[in-house]
């Protein structure tokens, strides 16, 4: 469940979205229950091959001399096709190989396939999500770093992991909202984690992404929301007709000296391209 809290913090994500956000109920129709099968007969195929090739990654990374995680694209982009989702990116990085803190919006547990597509980098992601059935899987193969969002006690030890990280030149994918929103809006962004850019002395790079529909629409299928399960959300994919994801790389902001003005600074950098993209 993604909204109802465990235990109540200052730091506590949570999330004002519901079913309420997705709509009207559609009725089911025999040809979507066809499309929702072939779909789910090609992730299982695309899954098969994942849990089975990863002595052969590990020795295609060693040859090549680069982390194997470098080589989760190629699992990314079928697995989003067999799930009927095309994928747009828009990058307005000055260098595109720099590296640094990539702060995220955050829908679903799919966003970590799309955010795989432009960076190897590992995620930070809730422990509760982590650890549910189905999205555990694909974690670990995608590098998840888990947090504990029940209690602030690990929190300094986590940011202080994302700082290492990032001093060492990698860089380190965040949701800084802490938890899943429809789409269509969003939460604030928490400062925590920024702190570990200022740390680090990197840039953080913002990411915009976007679930659309056929009419160019935010589409809240693809969202995890309300008392969803994985096995909820993945149900509504595998039925929806010409899904996108549209993943927006927007130029590096300096770290600064105040982790509260950074996260304040990237989210205005996102909400105005929100706006944006609704206008347009």
């Amino acid at each position: 469940m993604t909204t109802l809290p465990v235990e109540r913090h200052p730091w506590f994500p949570v999330s004002d979205c519901g079913h309420a956000c997705l709509g009207p109920r559609v009725e089911r129709r025999v040809a979507d229950a066809v499309v929702a099968g072939a779909r789910l007969c090609r992730l299982a195929a695309i899954a098969g091959w994942i849990v089975a090739t990863p002595i052969a990654d590990g020795t295609m990374a060693r040859l090549r001399r680069r982390p194997r995680r470098a080589l989760r694209a190629r699992a990314a982009r079928p697995l989003l096709a067999a799930l009927g989702i095309g994928v747009v990116v828009d990058d307005r990085r000055s260098d595109r190989r720099a590296t640094g803190l990539i702060v995220a919006n955050h829908i679903s547990f799919l966003d970590v396939l799309a955010l795989a597509l432009v960076s190897p980098a590992p995620v930070v992601a809730k422990s509760d999500v982590v650890d549910m059935p189905v999205v555990a899987g694909l974690a670990r193969r995608f590098g998840v770093i888990a947090v504990d969002r029940g209690t602030l006690r690990g929190l300094p030890a986590a940011v202080g992991d994302v700082s290492a990280r990032l001093a060492a030149g990698s860089s380190v994918i965040v949701f800084p909202e802490g938890t899943t929103f429809c789409g269509r809006t969003g939460g604030a962004f928490r400062p925590a984690f920024f702190q570990a850019a200022v740390d680090a002395e990197v840039p953080v790079f913002p990411v915009r992404l976007r679930f659309v529909g056929p009419d160019g629409g935010a589409a809240t299928a693809p969202s995890f929301i309300g008392d969803d399960s994985p096995l909820d959300t993945l149900r509504r994919v595998l039925r929806a007709r010409g899904l996108t994801v549209v993943v927006r790389l927007e130029r590096a902001e300096a770290p600064g000296a105040d982790r509260r003005e950074l996260a304040r600074r990237c989210e205005r950098v996102l909400s105005a391209r929100k706006v944006t993209s609704a206008v347009l």
